[in-house]
């Protein structure tokens, strides 16, 4: 059986397991999945409400509570 390793990202100190994403601020850092979605938003002009927006559909559809 696999292990699930969790790992505290760095930049919101939340917990995550799976894949990190590399961080678009220094291009060395490894940050939770939402951190590297957040900064990839940011990064083409996303709005923050918007930005929420895509995160909650993420978090909802990761849950496995999709309609």
């Amino acid at each position: 059986m696999k292990e699930i390793i969790k790992t505290i990202c760095p930049k919101c100190g939340k917990e995550y397991t799976g894949a990190p994403a590399l961080s678009r601020l220094d291009n060395t850092t490894l940050v939770c999945p939402e951190c590297g979605t957040r900064e990839a938003l940011e990064s083409i002009g996303t709005p923050s409400d918007e930005i929420e927006s895509i995160v909650a559909v993420l978090h909802h559809h990761n849950l496995g509570t999709e309609d």
